[in-house]
């Protein structure tokens, strides 16, 4: 038993502070966890390693709130000097048995995948959940190829673990990988360059709960 529940992945939010220029990360984070989404990580590819720390440990404080964990994307130090819940890493980032080594047994680790091989690897290795993508192009991750439905349900079959669909996710979008197996979507602009962020989260939510229920 991983980590993480199936549930837990039904509205995963990605930060990207390029989009708070009227209220601030905290408060948009705030609102969309309490307007429903049930997992965070904190992607700040700008920040330094101080900078995430920071704000990691800012988040986490709000999550805590709402009972919703909160993992730190690529950098394993910023997670543990933040007591974060986990953290989520690439094919290319720290090695799972290092990050695993520094986290300890109990936090999340999560891990990017692309085909059906590296999301069965893994799922060995002991990966909580993967994140599956990227679905659409998107302006976060350019140099990405988008993935088929039919490469997400492979990856869905192939392993137990939740799968989360990844990559320019939005509300109009997400009913494209309602049968692939998918726990839920990750979704980045779609709450944080909203203008409401707590009405786009709520929409968000609701309709995530008819497709991944």
């Amino acid at each position: 038993m991983g980590n993480v529940t199936h549930e837990q992945m039904r509205l995963y939010a990605i930060t990207d502070s390029r989009w708070c220029t009227d209220e601030s990360l905290e408060e948009k984070v705030s609102k969309a966890l309490e307007a429903g989404a049930t997992f965070l990580q904190l992607r700040d590819k700008n920040a330094s390693h101080e900078e995430r720390v920071s704000m990691a440990r800012r988040l986490k404080a709000i999550a805590l709130r709402y009972n919703i964990p909160v993992v730190v994307n690529d950098d394993v130090l910023a997670a543990v000097e933040a007591d974060a819940d986990g953290v989520h890493i690439g094919q290319s980032d720290m090695e799972y048995s290092k990050a695993r080594q520094l986290l300890g047994p109990e936090k999340i680790i999560g891990m990017t995948t692309k085909t059906v091989e590296q999301a069965i690897k893994a799922q060995t290795l002991g990966v909580d959940y993967v994140g599956a993508g990227a679905v659409f192009t998107t302006d976060t991750k350019t140099d990405t190829r988008t993935m088929s439905k039919e490469m997400l349900t492979s990856i869905t079959e192939a392993i137990d673990i939740p799968v989360v669909a990844i990559g320019g996710i939005n509300y109009d979008n997400m009913d494209y990988v309602k049968d692939c197996g998918v726990a839920g979507v990750a979704v980045v602009s779609a709450i944080f360059a909203a203008s409401d962020v707590s009405q786009a989260a709520g929409q968000l939510r609701k309709k995530a709960d008819e497709l991944f229920a």
